[in-house]
Order: C-alpha cells, then structure tokens, then sequence
C-alpha cells in the first residue's frame, strides 16, 4: 500500500496535523473529532491494494469499479456515503504538440477525501500545496479539497487551449500561404491530426460541464452550500474553456474546406494547362497526318512552296491557339 499511496494526512481546521501512520486509524481519529478530515491520495491502485480503502472509507462498488478500469467520461455520482466524481486533466506536450487525457477520481464522504490518480498529468502535489498554504479555504473540509481540484484542472483546460490557439495560427498560415510547391498532402494529414487533437481535448471538457453545474447548484449532499459560488466561478471558467474548443473545431473544419477547394482549384489549373497543350500538339499532328497518307492526286505535292507553306500554317495556328489560351489564362 505504501507504494500507492502519495500522501495521507489530517486536516483540522485548515491546517495539516501529525495523525497516526495507519490510514485506518488516521480516519478513525479525523471522525472522532468531529472538526477535520483525511485526505489520502493514490496512483493507479491494483484492485487488491484498493479493497482495504474501499472497505475502510465504505466507498460505492460501482464507483470503486470505474475508479479502478479509468476510462471513464468526467462525471459525478451521488452514494448514501460518499460523492465520487471523475475528472480528466489535460496534459500538452510542446515538443510534439499533442494533447493527452489523464484520470482523476475523487471520493468525498462525511469525514475523508480519496484521490485516485491515473497518469502523471494530474495536478494534486500542487493542489495540496497550494491548499495548506490557504487555510481559510481548506477549513471548509472535503468540498475545499474538491474545488481546489476542479479549479486547477480547469484553469489548466484554458492553458492548453490557448497553446492550441497557436498552433492552429501557423497551421492557418500554412495553408493559406502564396505556395506552389507546398506537400498538399501533408497539410491535409497535419489539419486531420491537429482535429483529432482537439477532439481528445473535447473529451474532457464538455462533459464536466455537467458534474460542475449540478455542484454549482443546491441540492448536492456532501458539498456546502457557501463552496456554490466557488463551483459557479469554475463553471464560468469551464465554458470558456468548451467556447474556446468550440471555435478550434469550427476554425479546424473550415481550413480543411478551405484546402480542399484550394486543391480543386489547383487540379483545374493544371487540367486547363495540360488541355491547352493538348490542343495545340493536336493541330501539327493531324495537318501532319493528313499529308502523311499515301494518295496519288494530292495536287500541292508537286507545288515548290508546298512544304515550307504547311510548317508554317502549323507553326501559325499553334501560335494563334496559345496566345488565345494565355489571354484566357490557361497558361
């Protein structure tokens, strides 16, 4: 269990006291007085380390079920004896420039927060941190702990899209610079990746929009009533957030349109080009192949001008047929 287990500690009062090392004697005592919690924090438990802290803290089957498979959507489950909600923090690699998708579950009873961490993008060291150097917010208890939680992953969400912003400026650029020479191919794979990483993006933030207005809203056990306008400041943030991914994807589907008519355009250009030379090698081949049929009664063969006076009625109607295609602007 020691090997799971990131933190455990006791919280009285918005501070963080000494507690017993056991994890089961340390919720005894934080129950036993009334006035503090535990908080303890794992990564990705085994289902055989997860048993003794699902027995001990009475946390839900089903809950402790999607807390051990992941891969679930963000969500929040109400339990007669605890809150559970799943949450997916983002992480954006600058090197790469690809967006991946972490899990967190939090479990929120009377006397105790369980953080179950899958991945490495979850932000909870810092949370903590910064949460025992703020003692008026923790003191209000488990529903701190998951504010704090909700707040940093979601200030993190407009981070990342910010950085996406970016990113969909030079692919932007790209696309719509004056080139010729330019790999049409790879810039139709580049935006199709870039879409993808928005999707994964989507995936975490538009359905914790759910989960944070209900925690906005009265009603919900386990949470305190004064913790609703902090819910309701995330949930602002939030929908910032799912407008900015909003408009990545419209952006997204719009440049592709864009490249994909732009590639028309160049298909037709080149097909206007090659018709037009088509069309002048189609005229000295076929005075050509006219004189090139053996009959006898073909009067201007025996005409001393007869040859240089064919080159130049192919050399004329090729020259008049390219001028005419180049006023067009086929070539």
């Amino acid at each position: 269990m020691r090997a799971v287990i990131v933190d455990c500690a006791i919280y009285r009062d918005g501070r963080r006291t000494d507690g017993p090392a056991d994890f089961s004697d340390a919720l005894e005592e934080a129950r036993a007085t009334g006035d503090a919690f535990l908080w303890i924090g794992l990564h990705e438990p085994t289902e055989k380390e997860f048993e003794l802290v699902s027995s001990e803290f009475g946390l839900h089957p089903l809950a402790v079920e999607d807390a051990l498979a992941a891969h679930q959507r963000p969500k929040l489950e109400v339990y007669d004896d605890s809150l559970f909600a799943v949450i997916k923090p983002v992480l954006y690699d600058h090197e790469s420039d690809t967006v991946s998708t972490d899990e967190l579950m939090v479990f929120i009873g009377d006397s105790f927060v369980v953080t179950v961490r899958h991945g490495e993008a979850a932000p909870l060291a810092a949370v903590r941190r910064r949460l025992e150097s703020e003692a008026d917010v923790l003191k209000h208890g488990p529903t701190a702990v998951l504010y704090a939680i909700s707040d940093a992953v979601v200030d993190h969400y407009i981070d990342v899209a910010g950085e996406l912003q970016v990113d969909l400026e030079e692919l932007e650029t790209e696309v719509f610079a004056p080139s010729v020479t330019g790999d049409s191919k790879n810039t139709a794979a580049r935006i199709y990746t870039f879409k993808r990483q928005v999707l994964e993006f989507r995936r975490a933030t538009v359905p914790l929009a759910a989960p944070m207005a209900r925690l906005a809203s009265a009603g919900v056990p386990f949470v305190r009533e004064q913790s609703q306008p902090f819910f309701r400041d995330v949930q602002d943030h939030l929908t910032r957030a799912n407008e900015q991914v909003e408009g990545l994807d419209r952006l997204l589907s719009d440049i592709l349109s864009a490249h994909l008519a732009q590639m028309g355009v160049r298909q037709n250009d080149d097909m206007r080009k090659i018709s037009a030379w088509a069309a002048m090698a189609a005229v000295p081949t076929m005075v050509a192949g006219i004189y090139g049929m053996n009959f006898t009664h073909m009067p201007e063969l025996k005409w001393a001008w007869a040859y240089p006076a064919v080159i130049l009625l192919m050399a004329g109607v090729v020259l008049g047929l390219y001028r005419q295609f180049k006023r067009r602007g086929w070539l």
